[in-house]
C-alpha cells in the first residue's frame, strides 16, 4: 500500500493494523501526517442523469467519468433536502433537517451549538481545512455576483475563499427563459432561468477561479493533510458558461421529456413542483434552450473537475488523497413538465455519488445511500474518531463489498413532505398528518414515475406501512436530535 504518508514498511503495517482498529482508538494511534487528504468537491443543481458514468448518451462529462472510473459509482444516493440550504445543512451538520429545524436557508451553527461539523471535526483533528466557493449556502447569482461567505460557518474552515464572477451580466448571448413568453424580456437577474452564451474564458467566470484556487491550495498544502472542500456553482442558474461549451449541444438538437396527457391528475396539488413549463411560461422552443444551457454548463463544470484533479495528480499525492464527487441534490428537466429541484420525486432527491479511495477497486453500488452517510464515512476512512452522534452511517464497507446495505430505505424532504426511498416502491407524503396528499410508485414497474398507486385499495396495506415507517422515522430523528458529544 502506498496510502500512508509516513514511509517505509513499517508505517504501511501500522496503516494496515490502524484501518481494522475501532474507530475511537484511531485517533490516537494514527502517526502523524498519516491520514488521507480529503477532497471534497460538490456541484450546485446537478442531476446525475446529466453524467455520461451515470448512462447520459447526451451530455458528456470526461473528467467526472474518470473519477468514477477509478472509485466507487452509488446509483442510489439520496439528498436529506431537495433544496440548497438544508440539504448542504445536513450533510455538514451529520443531522437530518428534522433534527436540526433547518428547513431554509441558514448556517447550521445555531443549531447545532459547538458542535463539530464534518470539516470542523477534521480541522480539530490538525487537519488544514479551506473552502473555496459553495460548501454551506450560497446565493446563486446573487452571493457569487458579490463574492460574499453566503450561509457559511467560519469555525469550519483554516482558511475560506468566494469565487466572484458576473453571472447574469456576463457579455455574450443570452436570454430570458422564464416568464418571458413573447420573448421580449432583456436578460434578467436572480435565481431565474436565464442561458448565456458567454464571451471570455474559463476564468472569468466563478467556477474557473474556483478551480484554479483548488489548485493553488493542493500545490501549497501537498505536504501536509488537508480537507479542501471545492463547491462549483454550476449548473445552478443561470445557465452561464464559455460558449465553446455550448457548441456540443445546440438547442434544435435536445429532444424533451415525453409529455404524459394527464400526468399530473393524480399528484397532489403540494406535489406540483414550485416551477413548471406552464408558470414559468416556457414554450418548447424556450425548454430546449434551458436543456441546451444546463448542459453546457455541466460540461464547464465537468472541465474545472478535470482541472483540480489533474493539480491532485502534478501534486503526486493521488494515492493519499480521498476523493468525493457529488451534488446537493438533484434536478428536474422537464420529467413531469417539472423543472429545477425541490420535488420529491426521484429526479430531484437522487443525487450523484462517487467515492474514490487510494487502493480500493473500483466498483458499482446499488445499496441506498444518503448524503448524511460522507461525515461518518469519511471520518472513518481517515482514521479519525466518529462521534456517536452523527444520524448518517458509515457505509465505508460498501467500498469493498459493494453488495453490502446499511439501510432499507432512503429519507428526504422538501419542506412540504417526506421521502421514503425503498427498493421496490418510493414512498411520498406531503404533511405529516397527510392532510396534503401521498403519492406512491412501483419502482419495478413504474420507474419514471407516473402512475401514482396511493389511492389503490390493493395499495392500502403498503400505504399503511410506509405511513407507520413514516412515523417511526420522523420519532427517531427528533428523539436523537443533536445528541451530545
Amino acid at each position: 500500500m502506498t496510502n500512508c504518508r509516513t514511509p517505509g514498511t513499517g508505517a504501511t503495517l501500522f496503516f494496515v493494523a490502524a484501518l481494522l482498529a475501532p474507530a475511537a482508538s484511531l485517533a490516537q494511534a494514527e502517526p502523524e501526517y498519516g491520514r488521507y487528504n480529503v477532497l471534497f468537491i460538490i456541484s450546485d443543481d446537478l442531476t446525475s442523469t446529466a453524467l455520461s458514468c451515470y448512462g447520459s448518451t447526451v451530455c458528456q462529462t470526461p473528467n467526472i467519468d474518470a473519477i468514477a472510473a477509478g472509485g466507487t459509482r452509488f446509483t442510489r444516493a439520496y439528498c436529506q433536502g431537495t433544496y440548497c440550504g438544508p440539504s448542504r445543512a445536513s450533510f455538514m451538520s451529520g443531522y437530518y433537517p428534522h433534527a436540526t429545524g433547518i428547513l431554509g436557508y441558514i448556517s447550521p451553527r445555531k443549531a447545532i451549538g459547538d458542535r463539530a461539523t464534518w470539516a470542523q471535526h477534521f480541522k480539530n483533528s490538525g487537519y488544514y481545512t479551506a473552502r473555496v466557493s459553495k460548501i454551506f449556502h450560497m446565493g446563486v447569482p446573487g452571493g457569487i455576483e458579490e463574492g460574499d461567505d453566503g450561509e457559511d460557518d467560519p469555525v469550519s474552515w483554516t482558511e475560506r475563499f468566494n469565487s466572484q464572477g458576473p453571472e447574469w451580466r456576463a457579455s455574450g448571448k443570452g436570454e430570458t427563459l422564464e416568464g418571458n413568453p413573447d420573448g421580449k424580456k432583456p436578460v434578467v437577474g436572480g435565481n431565474t432561468f436565464v442561458v448565456v452564451e458567454a464571451e471570455g474564458d474559463d476564468l472569468f467566470h466563478s467556477d474557473g477561479k474556483t478551480a484554479a484556487k483548488a489548485c493553488e491550495l493542493i500545490e501549497q498544502h501537498k505536504n501536509e493533510p488537508f480537507f479542501l472542500g471545492v463547491g462549483f456553482v454550476r449548473p445552478h442558474v443561470p445557465f452561464v458558461s464559455p460558449q465553446k461549451y455550448f457548441v456540443p449541444y445546440p438547442h434544435t438538437k435536445m429532444e424533451l421529456p415525453p409529455k404524459i396527457e394527464g400526468d399530473w391528475d393524480d399528484i397532489p396539488k403540494l406535489g406540483i413542483n414550485y416551477k413548471t413549463s406552464v408558470n414559468m411560461q416556457m414554450n418548447t422552443l424556450q425548454q430546449r434552450k434551458a436543456l441546451s444551457g444546463y448542459f453546457a454548463s455541466v460540461a464547464y463544470m465537468d472541465a474545472q473537475v478535470g482541472k483540480v484533479m489533474h493539480a491532485l495528480r502534478q501534486a503526486g499525492i493521488e494515492d493519499k488523497t480521498i476523493v468525493i464527487f457529488t451534488s446537493d441534490h438533484g434536478y428536474h428537466l422537464g420529467e413531469h413538465d417539472f423543472w429545477a429541484k425541490v420535488s420529491l420525486h426521484d429526479e430531484s432527491a437522487r443525487v450523484p455519488l462517487i467515492i474514490r479511495v487510494p487502493g480500493k477497486k473500483p466498483a458499482v453500488c446499488d445499496s441506498f445511500t444518503e448524503l448524511l452517510d460522507l461525515y461518518p464515512t469519511i471520518s472513518r476512512l481517515c482514521g479519525l474518531e466518529v462521534p456517536t452522534r452523527l444520524q448518517g452511517k458509515d457505509i465505508s464497507r460498501m467500498l469493498d463489498e459493494p453488495k453490502h446495505e446499511v439501510r432499507e430505505l432512503a429519507f428526504s424532504v422538501n419542506g412540504r413532505g417526506f421521502l421514503l426511498r425503498g427498493d421496490r416502491f418510493a414512498f411520498i407524503q406531503y404533511r405529516e398528518d397527510a392532510s396534503g396528499g401521498v403519492e406512491l410508485y412501483d419502482m419495478h414497474q413504474d420507474v419514471k414515475q407516473y402512475h401514482n398507486l396511493a389511492g389503490d385499495p390493493d395499495y392500502s396495506d403498503v400505504v399503511e406501512e410506509f405511513q407507520a415507517q413514516l412515523r417511526d422515522k420522523l420519532a427517531e430523528i427528533r428523539r436523537n436530535d443533536l445528541g451530545s458529544g
